[in-house]
């Protein structure tokens, strides 16, 4: 036997918030309904799930802008850190992710690593360009500037 199902949220291999699925009896009584995953597909529920869309794509919406204000405010930014170097252009270690986080936090903008897209980390000075991606539609470039530390000998 199988039933009817009016997903409440997003499951893996079954489908979207607001598909109506059939699956078996077994899988839609002890699984999706106990765990609030589904609702038995009437056109009440259907409507409930049709308010819930509509809510959730206007806090996407506001959070998508609110994710673009900050990109502005990323890409007006130039960050610059002083590290030692070793031979002509190239840094004795390496600037990753954590400290261009860091560098921004002192700034006032706080993202997570996982939004900075390096390919690499910067191993010499100079400018570069790092994207920064703050949702999947809404992305920055930040400028960082890498200059060499020179620490000033005692007299």
């Amino acid at each position: 036997m199988s039933m009817k199902l009016l997903l409440r949220m997003d499951v893996k291999n079954l489908g979207i918030t607001g598909d109506i699925v059939k699956v078996s009896d077994g899988y839609g009584r002890n699984y999706l309904i106990p765990n609030r995953m589904a609702v038995p597909a009437t056109d009440a529920n259907l409507a409930q799930i049709e308010a819930e869309k509509r809510r959730r794509a206007a806090n996407e919406l506001e959070h998508v802008k609110d994710l673009a204000a900050l990109g502005e405010r990323i890409q007006a930014t130039d960050i610059t850190l002083r590290e030692r170097v070793a031979s002509g252009d190239n840094l004795y270690g390496a600037i990753s992710a954590k400290e261009i986080v860091s560098s921004l936090a002192d700034e006032g903008i706080k993202i997570d690593e996982d939004m900075v897209q390096m390919e690499e980390p910067i191993k010499t000075l100079g400018v570069h360009r790092v994207n920064i991606r703050l949702h999947k539609s809404v992305e920055a470039e930040l400028k960082v500037w890498v200059v060499e530390h020179k620490v000033e000998a005692e007299a």
